[in-house]
C-alpha cells in the first residue's frame, strides 16, 4: 500500500513530524513518500494520504489549506489523516487537543477518517520578528515520538482493517 505524507511547515517542526509518521508508517510496512505540500502535484497512485500543517494564531499553515482545496475530489475517495503541530507545551501530549475551526471545516469537505494536534518545535535562534519574540520564552521541542507513534498505529490499524461496502 502506498501512502503520502505531506505537510506544511514554515520553521521546520512540522516537516520533522511528518518525518517521524512517515518512518513510523514505513515501519509498519508501508510505502510511504513524505513531501511538501506546495511541492505535489499529484495524489494519483497513492491509497492512502496524512496531512499536517503547522498552526499559527489558529490557522493552518496555507500550503497545507492549498493541497487539501486543490485535491479535495481525489481526497474524498481515499483514506485521509490529518495532523496539526504547534503548541508550545506539553499539551498535545496529556489531552486531546481538537482541530482548529478551519481544520476541522476542511475535514468535513474531504471527509478525513480522523484528525490529531502534537506539540509543536520552536528554536532559541528562530527567524521572523514573532517567533524570535515568542522564541526568548517558549523555545523549546515538544514532538512526542510516543504520541506520534500511538497515532500512527491508529493509522496503520484503520488500514489493515477489512473494508465494509455497502450492499449493492
Amino acid at each position: 500500500m502506498k501512502l503520502l505524507v505531506t505537510y506544511g511547515s514554515k520553521l521546520g517542526g512540522t516537516e520533522g513530524l511528518a518525518e517521524m509518521i512517515g518512518n513510523s508508517l514505513r515501519r509498519a510496512g508501508f510505502d510511504v513518500d513524505v513531501q511538501p505540500a506546495h511541492q505535489v502535484a499529484s495524489i494519483g497512485g497513492y491509497d492512502a494520504v496524512v496531512v499536517g500543517g503547522a498552526l499559527y494564531a489558529g490557522r493552518w499553515h496555507r500550503d497545507a489549506v492549498r493541497f487539501v482545496k486543490r485535491h479535495q475530489r481525489r481526497l474524498r475517495t481515499l483514506p485521509v489523516w490529518l495532523f496539526s503541530s504547534g503548541p508550545l507545551d506539553d499539551s498535545a501530549a496529556t489531552r486531546d487537543i481538537p482541530p482548529v475551526g478551519q481544520v476541522r471545516r476542511l475535514m468535513g469537505l474531504i471527509e478525513a477518517s480522523g484528525h490529531q494536534t502534537f506539540g509543536g518545535r520552536l528554536e532559541p535562534d528562530a527567524s521572523g520578528f514573532i517567533a524570535r519574540s515568542m522564541a526568548k520564552k517558549l523555545s523549546g521541542d515538544w514532538r512526542d515520538p510516543q504520541h506520534i507513534a500511538r497515532w500512527t498505529g491508529q493509522i496503520v490499524d484503520a488500514l489493515a482493517a477489512p473494508r465494509l461496502h455497502p450492499p449493492n
